[in-house]
């Protein structure tokens, strides 16, 4: 029997809270705001920007869990609790009050809630290089704080130009100082004393040649060949990313973000708009599995204590006038 649930089921309720996205902030998020006893949406693509990764590195408790692993995990526990699962793609999302939002769901369906989640995380554009998707989540690693650990003494190449690719090689310094910078044909753009400063001192050179393609076996990263015959040895390569949102809903509903065009949230996960929230990838900070799920949670407690009315709670306390 199919997982999915058919969009049209959720046409004529409206719930507490819906969420858009069912990475592990939008799945944590959902277990919790269940747990509150809350009615809650679930609607996700179904198309996770982790897809090839080969595992999720210090996820307590779950060492090498692979995503899809975790996604079915949190999955099951969202059916237990009584989330609606909705498998689509929201195409638009409207506020109507306060506490009236409206999710148009591909197919004319519909989804009404009194508060809303994103957790849509962001989408990367990677550089055109055969044979790197091929090790991508096994040798070839997009963030150093998640996979460093396994590039310890290794060699590596860190494919990439300016200051993104200069801090990631400084980065993985922790871990390794055999690394080359490779900028793929690109100019170094090292424009800043500060950049070839603290990459000749580390003994890092940089090479402005184009990767033909990485050349395995099986896993296994032997070399990168370069556009001018030279084959450059390496055992890992990181490399930097272009990112953007995975949608426009932050867009649509007026959500203050940043340069990079990540949601801008306060230490509760409120967006500037009010009863919006957001928690994962798509809000500034670290691009990390745990800490979306930290997130996540955070996100459902602060709906949750938004959601309970003022009878039920005691007002805030003036710090500023309490007796010591």
């Amino acid at each position: 029997m199919s997982e999915r649930a058919p969009a049209s089921a959720t046409d004529s309720r409206e719930f507490d809270i819906a969420i858009v996205g069912g990475g592990p902030a939008g799945l944590t998020a959902a277990i919790w705001s269940a747990r509150y006893l809350h009615s809650v949406a679930l609607v996700d693509s179904g198309d996770p920007r982790n897809w090839q990764t080969r595992g999720i590195n210090g996820f307590l408790g779950q060492a090498d869990v692979k995503p899809a692993d975790l996604r079915r995990a949190g999955r099951d526990a969202c059916r237990a609790l009584g989330v609606q699962l909705v498998d689509a793609v929201v195409l638009r999302a409207e506020q109507h009050g306060d506490e009236s939002f409206l999710l148009r769901v591909h197919g004319g369906s519909h989804i009404a809630a009194r508060r809303l989640l994103l957790a849509i995380g962001i989408r990367d554009v990677w550089p055109d290089i055969p044979g790197l998707s091929h090790v991508f989540g096994a040798n070839a690693h997009v963030c150093p704080d998640c996979d460093g650990y396994e590039a310890r003494n290794k060699k590596t190449v860190v494919i990439g130009h300016g200051r993104r690719a200069a801090g990631l090689a400084l980065d993985l310094t922790t871990w390794t100082r055999d690394i080359i910078i490779c900028t793929n044909g690109r100019p170094a753009d090292l424009d800043e004393p500060e950049y070839c400063e603290k990459l000749d001192a580390l003994n890092i050179p940089v090479l402005t040649e184009p990767i033909t393609r990485v050349c395995y076996e099986g896993d296994t990263i032997h070399c990168l060949m370069l556009a001018d015959g030279m084959q450059l040895d390496a055992e890992k390569v990181f490399f930097t990313l272009g990112q953007y949102p995975a949608d426009d809903l932050g867009v649509q509903l007026g959500c203050d973000r940043d340069d990079e065009g990540h949601i801008v949230v306060d230490a509760h996960c409120h967006t500037s708009v009010a009863n919006v929230f957001a928690a994962g990838d798509i809000t500034p900070g670290p691009q990390i599995a745990i800490g979306a799920a930290a997130e996540g949670a955070t996100a459902a407690l602060s709906m949750h204590k938004s959601l309970v009315p003022g009878g039920r709670k005691l007002a805030p306390r003036d710090h500023a006038t309490t007796p010591g």
